[in-house]
Parts: C-alpha cells; sequence; structure tokens
C-alpha cells in the first residue's frame, strides 16, 4: 500500500504521534475520544446502579454476562459479513445503534422505571451491537491509517484513547452519580455518539465495493476457523488472551465490591480506582506509541501478561486505598501493553482478505470470553469474597504468562520468516532477541 504525502500542517507531528497525520485517523481519534469518555461513563454508572438496586455480587456478574455473550455468540459470524460490508457504513450504524441504547437507558433511569431486568435487557442490545463495532472498528483501522507501516501507531494511539477515556470518564461518572444519579452519565454517553459518527461521516475514504464471494457464508466461516488455528502465532496469542479474558478481565466487574466493602468507600472511590486504572494503561499504551516498529512485541506479551496477573494479586491482597490505587494502575498497565501488543501483532501478520475474520476473533477471545469470566467471578465472590477471588484469578494469569514464555522459540522461528519478507527484518541478520 502507497504512503500518500503527509501534509505540511501536521509535518512536525513527533514519532510518536505518526498516524495522526492522515485525515481519517485525525477525525476518527478525536470522534471517538468524546465518544469514549462517555462510554466509560456508562459502565461505571451500569456497575454502579446494578450495586445500588441488588447488592449483589452475582447479579454484577450477571449483567457484565448478558452484555459480553453476544460478542462470543456473534464475532466470527460477524467477521464474515465484515470482510464482505462496506465497514465505515457498518461502524455509523453501530454507533447510531448504541446511541439509542444510551438514551433508553437515560429514559428510564430517569423516570424511575430502571429495573433489573430493563438493565439486562440493554445489555444484551448493547452486546449485540459490539459484535459488530469491535472488530469493524479495528478492520477499518489500515483503511483511516493508508500505510501499513502506521497501522502499528495507530494501534497503540487508539489504546491511549480509550485509557484516556477510562481515566477521565469513570471519574467523571463518580462526581455525577454522587451529584444527582446515574441516568445523566447515559445521557451524556448517548450525546457523546454524536462526536464519532460525525468524525465517520466527515471521512474521505477510498471507495472498495462489497466483495462479491461466490462462497457459502458458512465456508468462510470455517476458512477463518481454520487459518485461526493452523497459524501458530495467532493460535497462541488468543490461547493466552482468552484465558487472560476469562479469569483476569472480570476484576473490573467486581469493582463496586471492592470499593464499597473492602475499601468502605461510595461512587467516588469506584471513580478513583477506575481512574487508576486508566492511569497504568495510558502510560503503557503511551510506551507502545513511541516505538518505530513490530520488533519486540511478540516478547512483550508475556511479560504483559506476567505484570496483570501479579498486579491482580496484589490488589486482592491490599485493604488500603492507596495500595489498591497503586496495584490496580499496575494491573492496568499490564492489561493494556498486553492487548495492544497483541493486536499490532495480529494485525502485521494476517493477510488483508481474512482480516475481519481473524479480529473477529480477536473480539471472540477478549471479549466473547468475558461473559462466562464475569458470571464466574461472579459466583466465586458470592462463594469465597471478592478479594480471594482476584488473588485466585491473577494467580491463573501469571501461570498463562509462564506458558507463554515456553512457546517464544517456536512463535520466533515461525514469525521471522514472515517480518523479513515484510521488511521490518533485515533480510539476513539474526535479531533474535527482537522478533
Amino acid at each position: 500500500m502507497t504512503s500518500q504525502p503527509k501534509p505540511p500542517k501536521f509535518a512536525n507531528i513527533s514519532h510518536a504521534w505518526r498516524a495522526l497525520r492522515r485525515r481519517n485517523f485525525r477525525l476518527f481519534f478525536f470522534g471517538q475520544s468524546i465518544s469514549l469518555i462517555g462510554t466509560w461513563m456508562t459502565r461505571i454508572a451500569t456497575a454502579w446502579l446494578v450495586y445500588r438496586l441488588t447488592h449483589s455480587a452475582l447479579l454484577l456478574g450477571t449483567v457484565s454476562f448478558a452484555g459480553q455473550i453476544p460478542t462470543f455468540l456473534l464475532a466470527p459470524f460477524a467477521g464474515v459479513w465484515i470482510d464482505r460490508l462496506n465497514r465505515r457504513r457498518l461502524l455509523v450504524w453501530t454507533q447510531a445503534l448504541a446511541m439509542a441504547q444510551s438514551l433508553a437507558l437515560a429514559g428510564l433511569t430517569f423516570s424511575g422505571q430502571i429495573t433489573i431486568h430493563w438493565i439486562l435487557f440493554l445489555s444484551v442490545l448493547q452486546g449485540t451491537v459490539n459484535a459488530f463495532d469491535m472488530p469493524g472498528r479495528q478492520s477499518f483501522m489500515v483503511q483511516m491509517v493508508e500505510d501499513r507501516d502506521d497501522l502499528g501507531n495507530a494501534i497503540a494511539i487508539n489504546s491511549s484513547m480509550v485509557n484516556l477515556a477510562r481515566l477521565i470518564g469513570p471519574s467523571l461518572a463518580g462526581l455525577v452519580i454522587a451529584a444527582s444519579s446515574e441516568a445523566w452519565c447515559f445521557l451524556i454517553d448517548g450525546i457523546s455518539y454524536i462526536a464519532v459518527i460525525a468524525s465517520l461521516l466527515a471521512m474521505r475514504v477510498e471507495s472498495r465495493a462489497p466483495q462479491r464471494k461466490s462462497t457459502s457464508a458458512f465456508h468462510e466461516l470455517h476458512e477463518g476457523w481454520s487459518y485461526v488455528a493452523g497459524f501458530l502465532p495467532i493460535r497462541t496469542i488468543l490461547l493466552l488472551f482468552a484465558l487472560v479474558s476469562l479469569m483476569g478481565m472480570p476484576f473490573v466487574v467486581l469493582m463496586p465490591v471492592f470499593a464499597a466493602q473492602v475499601l468502605h468507600g461510595g461512587p467516588h472511590t469506584l471513580g478513583f480506582l477506575m481512574g487508576a486504572m486508566g492511569v497504568g494503561a495510558l502510560a503503557s499504551a503511551l510506551s507502545l506509541a513511541a516505538r518505530k516498529n513490530v520488533r519486540g512485541l511478540i516478547r512483550i506479551i508475556p511479560m504483559a501478561a506476567m505484570v496483570f496477573g501479579l498486579g491482580l494479586v496484589g490488589f486482592g491482597l491490599s485493604r488500603h486505598f492507596w495500595l489498591s490505587m497503586l496495584t490496580v494502575a499496575i494491573a492496568g498497565a499490564g492489561m493494556m501493553q498486553g492487548m495492544a501488543a497483541s493486536n499490532t501483532v495480529i494485525q502485521t501478520l494476517v493477510s488483508e482478505d481474512k482480516r475481519g475474520r481473524v479480529v473477529s476473533y480477536y473480539a471472540m477471545a477478549f471479549v466473547g470470553m468475558a461473559p462466562f469470566g464475569s458470571l464466574l467471578a461472579g459466583v466465586m465472590a458470592h462463594t469465597i469474597g471478592a478479594p480471594r477471588t482476584v488473588l485466585v484469578n491473577g494467580s491463573v494469569v501469571v501461570l498463562g504468562a509462564m506458558w507463554f514464555y515456553t512457546r517464544l522459540p517456536a512463535l520466533r522461528d515461525v514469525v521471522r520468516p514472515i517480518y523479513r519478507a515484510m521488511g521490518i527484518l533485515p533480510e539476513e541478520q539474526e535479531v533474535r532477541a527482537e522478533e
């Protein structure tokens, strides 16, 4: 893919932010930054609303399960359609539907008619939208940046954007909930979707006709699965992060329990904890943005999982606010480093005609396994308590990282020739420590 001339106005953007030289990606960055703040406000407000209505860790896990299980069930099918459809048009529709969901949640909460059943229904609706939106957004990234060399940087900047929103959104949500009610968070989120929809409509994207394929959707689904299962690097990465998503990610679901019962705080405590996780994740994403290329990222993946697991262990053991803030920041850094590094490696290695399907399996591993983890975390927290649950889960993540380390030599043998063919590695030089 040829690189287009860079606009003089943005010629001096530093290397760490080079993807922002691309007009389409700049539009996406600013529009999505506004929308994601609203998204994180809704996540915190929903968790606090569920806990306020039920005081049940089990129901916190159940609501999270309801919001994420559609991704597990639908993402592989979504990937097939993403490889066929106009990705920008798809994203406009998913963002519009997500806006309608948030506004419905706001209306029910303002009117006092909100119940756990409505929350479950709207969570399933949002999860169905996300099953198409997440792989669609990741697959569209290469069209926005136009130059594949900037893809890794765009993914790292996107991760920075997500975590800046994770820092601002929960803190703002805690203040809004304490001053008024959860309903205002939902309303702000609904309005914020206007920014990302406008940015998508304003893009100038090369028109790509939908792929007309003679094969059936089920044939393409099987083809995508065979590609993922047979390609050692992608298969190994997805197996590790399916485990991380199952056992590690659901600690976020239990945050209201830690804020209220372990640290004896309120919604502002929950906001501070989520903000601390955002600080760690943001710092981690920025460190990846400064990297020049994909070399070294495979080695970073298990290191990041190890840091994430150890952070969870420390968080499960802590009973003090500031120590909990520190450990959750460490966990956030490891979590984001692993997510962004693995996404970059997968997007670099995958062939373009299978991108949507492979990214859908990536979404299935990260988001699709989380509902089972959330349900498991809710049951475990109900049985042995939230701190012990996080302690056990963090230990399992550490074991998963150790397993990935044992696979590194085999992964390097597969990846090194591919990187050489792409020009990422010199043709004949051995840089074993850098793949």
